[in-house]
Protein backbone atom coordinates (compact mmCIF):
# COMPACT_ATOMS: atom_id res chain seq x y z
CA UNK A 1 0.00 0.00 0.00
CA UNK A 2 2.64 2.44 0.83
CA UNK A 3 5.13 1.30 -2.37
CA UNK A 4 1.80 2.09 -4.25
CA UNK A 5 1.11 4.97 -2.48
CA UNK A 6 4.40 6.57 -3.40
CA UNK A 7 4.69 5.29 -6.79
CA UNK A 8 1.21 6.85 -7.83
CA UNK A 9 2.99 10.07 -6.32
CA UNK A 10 5.29 10.04 -8.00
CA UNK A 11 3.91 9.70 -11.56
CA UNK A 12 1.63 12.64 -10.85
CA UNK A 13 4.50 14.74 -10.17
CA UNK A 14 6.55 13.85 -12.92
CA UNK A 15 3.94 14.04 -15.80
CA UNK A 16 3.03 18.01 -14.46
CA UNK A 17 6.24 19.16 -13.25
CA UNK A 18 8.91 16.46 -13.26
CA UNK A 19 9.50 16.03 -16.68
CA UNK A 20 9.72 19.81 -16.97
CA UNK A 21 12.41 19.82 -14.30
CA UNK A 22 14.17 17.13 -16.60
CA UNK A 23 13.76 18.62 -19.40
CA UNK A 24 15.57 21.85 -18.20
CA UNK A 25 18.20 19.97 -16.98
CA UNK A 26 18.89 18.24 -20.39
CA UNK A 27 18.68 21.31 -22.07
CA UNK A 28 21.60 22.64 -19.87
CA UNK A 29 23.34 19.47 -20.59
CA UNK A 30 23.00 20.29 -24.19
CA UNK A 31 23.66 23.74 -24.22
CA UNK A 32 26.93 23.00 -22.08
CA UNK A 33 28.10 20.19 -24.98
CA UNK A 34 27.25 21.91 -28.00
CA UNK A 35 25.98 25.39 -27.50
CA UNK A 36 22.52 27.33 -27.27
CA UNK A 37 21.05 26.81 -30.93
CA UNK A 38 21.03 29.41 -33.40
CA UNK A 39 17.64 30.79 -34.75
CA UNK A 40 17.82 30.57 -38.78
CA UNK A 41 17.75 33.46 -40.81
CA UNK A 42 14.72 34.52 -43.09
CA UNK A 43 16.35 34.20 -46.30
CA UNK A 44 15.13 32.51 -49.18
CA UNK A 45 12.14 31.44 -48.12
CA UNK A 46 10.23 28.75 -49.57
CA UNK A 47 6.58 29.30 -50.99
CA UNK A 48 3.55 28.55 -49.12
CA UNK A 49 -0.35 28.57 -48.86
CA UNK A 50 -2.23 29.21 -45.56
CA UNK A 51 -4.93 26.85 -45.20
CA UNK A 52 -8.07 27.87 -43.53
CA UNK A 53 -11.13 25.65 -42.50
CA UNK A 54 -14.05 27.83 -41.76
CA UNK A 55 -17.43 26.21 -40.44
CA UNK A 56 -20.20 28.89 -40.15
CA UNK A 57 -17.54 31.26 -38.74
CA UNK A 58 -19.31 34.85 -40.20
CA UNK A 59 -18.84 36.20 -36.81
CA UNK A 60 -14.95 36.21 -37.48
CA UNK A 61 -14.00 35.59 -40.67
CA UNK A 62 -13.77 39.13 -42.02
CA UNK A 63 -11.49 39.54 -39.48
CA UNK A 64 -9.25 36.54 -40.21
CA UNK A 65 -9.21 37.95 -43.98
CA UNK A 66 -8.15 41.01 -43.26
CA UNK A 67 -5.41 39.36 -40.51
CA UNK A 68 -4.36 37.11 -42.98
CA UNK A 69 -3.82 39.20 -46.37
CA UNK A 70 -1.74 41.93 -43.63
CA UNK A 71 0.60 38.53 -42.81
CA UNK A 72 4.53 39.66 -44.21
CA UNK A 73 5.74 37.65 -46.60
CA UNK A 74 7.59 37.88 -49.32
CA UNK A 75 5.76 39.27 -52.39
CA UNK A 76 3.97 36.22 -54.59
CA UNK A 77 5.21 33.33 -52.26
CA UNK A 78 2.29 32.92 -49.76
CA UNK A 79 -1.11 32.06 -51.06
CA UNK A 80 -4.40 31.10 -49.53
CA UNK A 81 -7.27 28.85 -49.53
CA UNK A 82 -10.41 28.92 -47.20
CA UNK A 83 -13.04 26.12 -47.08
CA UNK A 84 -15.93 26.25 -45.97
CA UNK A 85 -17.65 22.95 -46.79
CA UNK A 86 -21.24 22.80 -44.90
CA UNK A 87 -21.80 25.99 -43.74
CA UNK A 88 -24.89 27.61 -43.75
CA UNK A 89 -24.33 31.31 -42.39
CA UNK A 90 -22.83 34.03 -44.86
CA UNK A 91 -19.25 32.89 -44.30
CA UNK A 92 -18.26 31.62 -47.93
CA UNK A 93 -20.53 34.81 -49.18
CA UNK A 94 -17.48 37.32 -47.19
CA UNK A 95 -14.99 34.95 -48.62
CA UNK A 96 -16.05 35.48 -52.46
CA UNK A 97 -15.52 39.16 -51.78
CA UNK A 98 -12.19 38.89 -51.79
CA UNK A 99 -9.91 37.45 -55.01
CA UNK A 100 -6.46 37.16 -53.18
CA UNK A 101 -8.21 34.40 -51.34
CA UNK A 102 -9.25 30.99 -53.00
CA UNK A 103 -12.71 29.78 -51.66
CA UNK A 104 -14.03 26.35 -51.97
CA UNK A 105 -16.71 25.39 -50.72
CA UNK A 106 -19.43 22.42 -50.92
CA UNK A 107 -22.93 21.96 -49.29
CA UNK A 108 -22.73 18.97 -47.66
CA UNK A 109 -20.96 19.10 -44.02
CA UNK A 110 -18.42 15.69 -44.14
CA UNK A 111 -16.36 17.48 -41.43
CA UNK A 112 -13.10 19.38 -41.00
CA UNK A 113 -11.10 16.62 -42.38
CA UNK A 114 -12.57 16.01 -44.80
CA UNK A 115 -12.59 19.39 -45.79
CA UNK A 116 -8.69 19.84 -44.98
CA UNK A 117 -7.67 16.69 -47.17
CA UNK A 118 -9.71 18.43 -49.96
CA UNK A 119 -7.68 22.11 -49.76
CA UNK A 120 -4.18 20.57 -48.94
CA UNK A 121 -5.11 18.34 -52.59
CA UNK A 122 -5.01 22.24 -54.14
CA UNK A 123 -2.16 23.46 -52.66
CA UNK A 124 0.99 23.17 -55.00
CA UNK A 125 3.45 24.91 -52.68
CA UNK A 126 6.78 23.73 -50.59
CA UNK A 127 4.99 24.09 -46.94
CA UNK A 128 1.25 24.21 -46.08
CA UNK A 129 0.16 26.66 -43.03
CA UNK A 130 -3.17 25.67 -41.18
CA UNK A 131 -4.70 28.23 -38.52
CA UNK A 132 -8.31 28.06 -37.24
CA UNK A 133 -10.62 30.72 -38.20
CA UNK A 134 -11.28 32.02 -34.85
CA UNK A 135 -7.69 33.06 -34.25
CA UNK A 136 -5.50 35.67 -35.34
CA UNK A 137 -1.86 35.77 -36.05
CA UNK A 138 1.36 38.12 -35.47
CA UNK A 139 2.25 39.87 -38.59
CA UNK A 140 5.93 37.62 -38.84
CA UNK A 141 4.06 34.81 -37.67
CA UNK A 142 4.88 33.02 -41.18
CA UNK A 143 7.86 34.08 -41.84
CA UNK A 144 9.21 33.23 -38.39
CA UNK A 145 8.01 29.46 -39.09
CA UNK A 146 9.17 29.06 -42.61
CA UNK A 147 12.67 30.14 -41.91
CA UNK A 148 13.12 26.59 -40.06
CA UNK A 149 12.40 24.42 -43.17
CA UNK A 150 16.12 25.53 -44.17
CA UNK A 151 16.68 22.96 -41.94
CA UNK A 152 15.97 19.43 -43.89
CA UNK A 153 15.42 17.54 -41.09
CA UNK A 154 12.61 20.08 -39.80
CA UNK A 155 9.19 18.40 -41.32
CA UNK A 156 7.03 20.42 -39.26
CA UNK A 157 6.80 23.71 -37.55
CA UNK A 158 4.37 24.21 -34.32
CA UNK A 159 3.12 28.05 -33.68
CA UNK A 160 2.39 29.10 -30.89
CA UNK A 161 -0.99 29.87 -29.00
CA UNK A 162 -2.42 32.76 -26.26
CA UNK A 163 -4.92 32.80 -25.27
CA UNK A 164 -6.73 36.56 -25.12
CA UNK A 165 -7.09 37.28 -21.69
CA UNK A 166 -10.13 38.90 -20.31
CA UNK A 167 -10.45 40.35 -16.74
CA UNK A 168 -13.70 38.72 -15.64
CA UNK A 169 -13.21 35.49 -17.47
CA UNK A 170 -13.81 32.34 -15.25
CA UNK A 171 -12.20 30.16 -17.88
CA UNK A 172 -9.20 32.55 -18.93
CA UNK A 173 -7.34 32.18 -15.58
CA UNK A 174 -6.71 28.29 -15.52
CA UNK A 175 -6.55 27.88 -19.60
CA UNK A 176 -3.94 30.86 -19.98
CA UNK A 177 -1.94 29.62 -16.89
CA UNK A 178 -1.92 26.06 -18.50
CA UNK A 179 -1.28 27.46 -21.94
CA UNK A 180 2.18 29.35 -21.11
CA UNK A 181 3.07 26.65 -19.06
CA UNK A 182 2.55 24.40 -21.96
CA UNK A 183 4.07 26.71 -24.05
CA UNK A 184 7.39 26.75 -22.09
CA UNK A 185 7.36 22.59 -22.13
CA UNK A 186 7.29 22.70 -26.07
CA UNK A 187 9.88 25.13 -26.36
CA UNK A 188 12.12 22.87 -24.18
CA UNK A 189 11.32 19.36 -26.56
CA UNK A 190 11.68 21.15 -29.11
CA UNK A 191 15.31 22.32 -28.59
CA UNK A 192 15.98 18.95 -27.01
CA UNK A 193 15.04 16.73 -29.93
CA UNK A 194 11.05 17.58 -31.12
CA UNK A 195 7.76 19.09 -30.07
CA UNK A 196 5.29 15.58 -29.56
CA UNK A 197 2.29 17.24 -31.40
CA UNK A 198 0.88 20.28 -32.70
CA UNK A 199 -1.98 22.38 -32.11
CA UNK A 200 -4.39 22.99 -34.83
CA UNK A 201 -4.65 26.94 -34.14
CA UNK A 202 -1.05 27.41 -35.74
CA UNK A 203 0.79 24.70 -37.64
CA UNK A 204 2.99 24.05 -40.84
CA UNK A 205 4.15 20.66 -42.97
CA UNK A 206 6.12 20.30 -45.72
CA UNK A 207 3.35 19.61 -48.34
CA UNK A 208 5.52 16.49 -49.23
CA UNK A 209 5.10 14.75 -45.45
CA UNK A 210 1.35 15.32 -45.58
CA UNK A 211 -0.43 12.17 -44.58
CA UNK A 212 -4.55 11.79 -44.93
CA UNK A 213 -5.83 10.99 -41.00
CA UNK A 214 -8.43 8.57 -41.07
CA UNK A 215 -11.55 10.00 -41.63
CA UNK A 216 -12.76 9.06 -37.86
CA UNK A 217 -9.76 10.85 -36.31
CA UNK A 218 -10.16 13.23 -33.44
CA UNK A 219 -7.38 15.37 -33.34
CA UNK A 220 -6.49 15.63 -36.29
CA UNK A 221 -3.57 18.53 -35.95
CA UNK A 222 -1.85 15.99 -33.44
CA UNK A 223 -1.85 12.93 -35.41
CA UNK A 224 -0.69 14.45 -38.96
CA UNK A 225 1.94 16.70 -36.90
CA UNK A 226 3.55 13.11 -35.07
CA UNK A 227 2.66 11.25 -38.13
CA UNK A 228 5.54 13.16 -39.68
CA UNK A 229 8.26 12.25 -36.44
CA UNK A 230 7.68 9.04 -37.62
CA UNK A 231 8.65 9.20 -40.86
CA UNK A 232 12.24 10.79 -38.67
CA UNK A 233 11.38 14.52 -38.99
CA UNK A 234 11.45 16.44 -36.16
CA UNK A 235 8.72 19.17 -35.38
CA UNK A 236 9.87 22.60 -34.48
CA UNK A 237 8.46 25.16 -31.97
CA UNK A 238 8.13 28.76 -33.03
CA UNK A 239 7.09 30.77 -30.34
CA UNK A 240 7.61 33.99 -32.29
CA UNK A 241 4.90 32.78 -34.40
CA UNK A 242 1.56 32.87 -32.62
CA UNK A 243 -2.24 32.92 -32.79
CA UNK A 244 -4.65 34.67 -30.21
CA UNK A 245 -7.75 32.90 -29.18
CA UNK A 246 -10.40 33.67 -26.61
CA UNK A 247 -10.69 31.97 -23.84
CA UNK A 248 -13.49 29.33 -23.83
CA UNK A 249 -16.96 31.21 -22.64
CA UNK A 250 -17.14 29.57 -19.40
CA UNK A 251 -15.90 25.94 -17.58
CA UNK A 252 -19.01 24.36 -19.47
CA UNK A 253 -17.49 24.85 -22.64
CA UNK A 254 -14.20 24.39 -21.65
CA UNK A 255 -14.99 20.98 -20.09
CA UNK A 256 -16.62 20.22 -23.18
CA UNK A 257 -13.38 21.19 -25.23
CA UNK A 258 -11.04 18.91 -22.68
CA UNK A 259 -13.65 15.95 -23.17
CA UNK A 260 -13.50 16.18 -26.27
CA UNK A 261 -9.37 16.34 -26.68
CA UNK A 262 -9.16 13.34 -23.96
CA UNK A 263 -10.92 11.19 -26.46
CA UNK A 264 -9.01 12.22 -29.36
CA UNK A 265 -5.92 11.33 -26.97
CA UNK A 266 -6.90 7.73 -26.59
CA UNK A 267 -7.58 7.43 -30.12
CA UNK A 268 -4.09 9.45 -30.54
CA UNK A 269 -2.21 6.99 -28.77
CA UNK A 270 -3.83 3.51 -29.95
CA UNK A 271 -3.31 5.15 -33.38
CA UNK A 272 0.59 5.86 -33.02
CA UNK A 273 2.16 2.74 -31.35
CA UNK A 274 5.50 3.19 -33.06
CA UNK A 275 6.49 6.00 -31.09
CA UNK A 276 5.70 3.58 -28.01
CA UNK A 277 8.48 1.93 -29.01
CA UNK A 278 12.00 3.41 -27.67
CA UNK A 279 14.17 1.44 -30.01
CA UNK A 280 12.75 3.39 -32.84
CA UNK A 281 13.55 6.72 -31.17
CA UNK A 282 14.51 6.64 -27.63
CA UNK A 283 13.94 10.44 -27.18
CA UNK A 284 11.48 11.04 -29.06
CA UNK A 285 9.54 8.16 -27.26
CA UNK A 286 10.91 9.29 -24.01
CA UNK A 287 9.45 12.73 -24.73
CA UNK A 288 6.20 11.42 -25.72
CA UNK A 289 5.53 8.90 -23.08
CA UNK A 290 6.39 11.74 -20.36
CA UNK A 291 4.50 15.08 -21.94
CA UNK A 292 1.55 12.69 -23.45
CA UNK A 293 0.93 9.33 -22.87
CA UNK A 294 1.37 9.81 -19.05
CA UNK A 295 -0.97 12.74 -18.67
CA UNK A 296 -3.84 10.80 -21.37
CA UNK A 297 -3.91 7.69 -19.06
CA UNK A 298 -3.03 6.64 -16.06
CA UNK A 299 -2.33 10.50 -14.25
CA UNK A 300 -6.06 11.27 -12.98
CA UNK A 301 -6.58 7.77 -11.99
CA UNK A 302 -3.40 7.69 -10.28
CA UNK A 303 -4.25 11.23 -8.68
CA UNK A 304 -7.38 9.61 -6.98
CA UNK A 305 -5.66 6.37 -6.23
CA UNK A 306 -2.88 8.63 -4.20
CA UNK A 307 -5.17 10.12 -2.28
CA UNK A 308 -7.18 6.96 -1.66
CA UNK A 309 -3.77 5.51 -0.25
CA UNK A 310 -2.76 8.66 1.72
CA UNK A 311 -6.17 8.34 3.69
CA UNK A 312 -5.65 4.47 4.44
CA UNK A 313 -2.40 4.77 5.54
CA UNK A 314 -2.88 7.63 8.11
CA UNK A 315 -5.62 6.02 9.41
CA UNK A 316 -3.70 2.63 9.62
CA UNK A 317 -0.49 4.41 11.39
CA UNK A 318 -1.52 8.30 11.62
CA UNK A 319 2.58 9.64 10.75
CA UNK A 320 3.60 13.04 10.73
CA UNK A 321 4.63 12.87 6.85
CA UNK A 322 2.04 11.49 5.66
CA UNK A 323 -0.55 13.40 7.58
CA UNK A 324 1.21 16.69 5.99
CA UNK A 325 0.82 15.17 2.78
CA UNK A 326 -2.94 14.47 3.27
CA UNK A 327 -3.34 17.80 4.73
CA UNK A 328 -1.61 19.32 1.86
CA UNK A 329 -4.33 16.98 -0.93
CA UNK A 330 -7.01 18.37 1.08
CA UNK A 331 -6.03 21.90 0.69
CA UNK A 332 -5.39 21.88 -2.87
CA UNK A 333 -8.87 19.87 -3.72
CA UNK A 334 -11.11 21.75 -1.07
CA UNK A 335 -9.32 25.10 -3.13
CA UNK A 336 -10.58 23.88 -6.56
CA UNK A 337 -14.11 22.42 -5.08
CA UNK A 338 -13.80 26.48 -3.84
CA UNK A 339 -13.52 27.56 -6.81
CA UNK A 340 -15.92 24.94 -8.41
CA UNK A 341 -18.57 26.88 -6.00
CA UNK A 342 -17.57 30.34 -7.14
CA UNK A 343 -17.53 29.88 -10.63
CA UNK A 344 -21.40 28.54 -9.75
CA UNK A 345 -22.19 31.54 -8.22
CA UNK A 346 -20.21 33.43 -11.37
CA UNK A 347 -17.69 34.68 -8.50
CA UNK A 348 -13.84 34.97 -10.18
CA UNK A 349 -11.37 34.78 -7.81
CA UNK A 350 -8.39 33.27 -9.39
CA UNK A 351 -6.49 31.94 -7.15
CA UNK A 352 -8.94 29.30 -6.66
CA UNK A 353 -9.11 28.75 -10.92
CA UNK A 354 -6.06 27.05 -10.85
CA UNK A 355 -6.45 24.34 -8.91
CA UNK A 356 -9.88 24.29 -9.87
CA UNK A 357 -8.77 23.47 -13.53
CA UNK A 358 -6.43 21.41 -12.62
CA UNK A 359 -9.35 19.18 -11.53
CA UNK A 360 -11.32 19.58 -14.14
CA UNK A 361 -8.69 18.63 -16.49
CA UNK A 362 -8.53 15.54 -14.98
CA UNK A 363 -11.74 14.74 -14.80
CA UNK A 364 -12.19 15.43 -18.46
CA UNK A 365 -9.21 12.89 -19.19
CA UNK A 366 -11.65 10.31 -17.46
CA UNK A 367 -14.74 11.22 -19.22
CA UNK A 368 -12.93 11.46 -22.23
CA UNK A 369 -11.25 7.53 -21.99
CA UNK A 370 -14.84 6.44 -21.07
CA UNK A 371 -16.57 8.36 -24.05
CA UNK A 372 -13.96 6.98 -26.34
CA UNK A 373 -14.53 3.45 -25.43
CA UNK A 374 -18.01 3.54 -25.56
CA UNK A 375 -17.70 4.93 -29.13
CA UNK A 376 -19.72 8.25 -28.30
CA UNK A 377 -17.14 11.05 -29.37
CA UNK A 378 -17.63 11.82 -32.99
CA UNK A 379 -15.22 13.41 -35.51
CA UNK A 380 -17.06 16.30 -36.34
CA UNK A 381 -15.95 19.38 -34.91
CA UNK A 382 -18.39 21.05 -32.38
CA UNK A 383 -16.86 24.23 -31.79
CA UNK A 384 -16.67 25.63 -28.05
CA UNK A 385 -18.39 29.11 -27.33
CA UNK A 386 -15.80 31.64 -26.91
CA UNK A 387 -16.28 35.30 -25.13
Amino acid sequence: MIAGFWISLFIVFYAFIGYGIVLFMLIKVKRAAKGKPLMPEAINLPACTLVVAAYNEERFIREKIINSLDLKYPDGKLKFIFITDGSTDATPDIIAGYPQIKLMHNSGRSGKIAAVHRAVAEVDTEIVVFTDANTFLNAEAIVNICRHYADKNVGAVAGEKRVHMEENADATAGEGFYWKYESKLKAWDSELYSVVGAAGELFSIRRELYVPVQPDTILDDFMISLLITIKGYRVVYEPAAYAIETASANIKEELKRKVRIAAGGIQSILRLKPLLNPFNNFILSFQYVSHRVLRWTVVPFLMILALVLNILIVGKACCGLYLIILAAQAAFYGMALLGWILESQQIKVKIFFIPYYFCMMNYAVIRGIFRYAGGRQSAVWEKSQRQ
